[in-house]
């Protein structure tokens, strides 16, 4: 793919470290590693509907931290710096992700920042956090993400325009829908509708499959909230424990008689796209020095990211684009890769990065991804850590890469490594 080659040709004259790179070498322990000794989500829940649909992105966020301190013993005054992704939340929720650490239990000294990079911003805080780390800025930190879609998604989420940009075209393009360009991506590459189901029920067979054996449950931190009954208007205290997004049952038989959604002869629809959702999620973040002299459990380590810039009428291309640049900056072959957690914002775009990169069908999303979970725009970044740490430490294998498109025309991708 030219995206891909192009980038590529920018970096491989450059890589300092390419002779220290490599699966051996990658899977070598050394005092400095970035480790991750805790990683968890709040459970998924669906836009509108679901358990927390009466809940803010900060109180979900505040939820995620509590659970963090709690399972992993940290000594809160040793955290120095906290990145919280969010894409909708008015102000970038700047000064409620401060609150909520707060009100979590982390000291004053620890500061505190929002991030937005689209449906890569949970991603990019914990990338920011490893790499202060590895600068040597601060010596323990937390990448997080959180967005309430139930309460911040719609129209007012979307900017106007200036002149200035309108009459550029490739600015003019960074506003087209997603759901849009996914349609076209399809018809351009040939992703037949027939495919896109198929791939879509296997996510939610995948999902009910990983829900009925509990695979969920360890990175899955459960969450007491106030709950509205959309039939009676009694509010309800409940606690959510499981992703509610996921439904049993569906074939793609079954998703093959939804209405398309952005044409009448197109191929997406709400069945074989991401699901709009609620949720946080928390990673913490140190030195291996520092976790051992701590007495951190080490689950597993931060090696490389890689972030690229694609056309934005080709948004959903960029896993496709950012991937081959991280294996190169790490020296990895693709086959090295044990589990691929690819976000499934489209079927059709999934797919596409899936058959561009001849990727193991088998390896991508084991426990299904966004079309049977859902995809909270902030958090998916730094959902996809717990996830593939569970599963790679559950199988006994241990490398994967968490990659994602992004809106406007990006993509990003990370590798990291289970202990």
């Amino acid at each position: 793919m030219f995206v891909a080659q192009e980038r590529l040709s920018q970096v491989s004259n450059h890589l300092s470290a390419a002779s220290k790179s490599g699966k051996q070498s990658i899977l070598e322990k050394h005092p400095d590693d970035v480790v991750v000794t805790c990683a968890l989500r709040t459970p998924i829940t669906k836009g509108g509907k679901g358990g927390f649909k009466d809940t803010a992105a900060a109180d979900l966020l505040l939820g995620a931290f509590k659970a963090l301190i709690e399972r992993s013993g940290i000594d809160t005054n040793l955290v120095e710096d906290i990145a919280v992704g969010t894409v909708l939340a008015p102000g970038g929720g700047a000064t409620e992700f401060r609150a909520a650490a707060l009100a979590a239990g982390f000291p004053v000294t620890a500061a505190v920042k929002s991030l937005n990079r689209q449906c890569s911003s949970g991603l990019q805080a914990c990338v920011d956090i490893a790499n202060q780390i590895k600068a040597g800025m601060i010596e323990i930190g937390i990448g997080a993400g959180t967005e309430s879609m139930s309460t911040q998604y719609g129209p007012q989420a979307i900017s106007e325009f200036s002149e200035l940009l309108e009459s550029h075209t490739e600015a003019a393009n960074c506003k087209v829908s997603m759901g849009v360009l996914s349609e076209k991506m399809a018809k351009a590459q040939n992703i037949p509708r027939s495919a896109q189901d198929k791939f879509a029920a296997e996510s939610f067979q995948k999902a009910v499959e990983a829900q009925k054996q509990g695979l969920f449950d360890e990175e899955i931190a459960p969450l007491t909230v106030k709950w509205t009954d959309p039939k009676t208007d009694e509010e309800k205290t409940i606690t959510v424990s499981k992703d509610d997004g996921v439904r049993q049952g569906i074939t793609a038989e079954s998703l093959g008689k939804i209405r398309p959604a952005f044409a009448k002869d197109g191929s997406i629809h709400a069945g074989n796209a991401s699901q709009i959702s609620d949720g946080a999620a928390a990673v913490l973040l140190m030195k291996r020095s520092t976790a051992q002299r701590l007495n951190q459990p080490i689950i597993g380590k931060f090696v490389q990211a890689s972030i690229v810039g694609v056309p934005p009428l080709l948004m959903g291309v960029g896993p496709a684009a950012a991937i081959p640049v991280v294996l190169q900056k790490t020296g990895l072959h693709k086959d090295d890769v044990d589990i691929w957690e690819i976000n499934e914002a489209f079927a059709s775009q999934c797919l596409y990065c899936i058959n561009e990169l001849g990727l193991d069908a088998k390896k991508i999303n084991p426990k299904g991804g966004a079309i049977a979970f859902g995809h909270p725009l902030g958090v998916t970044g730094a959902r996809q850590v717990s996830t593939l740490f569970t599963e790679l430490r559950r199988r006994g294998e241990k490398i994967g890469v968490t990659s994602m498109c992004v809106g406007t025309g990006m993509g990003m991708a990370a590798v990291w490594v289970a202990e």
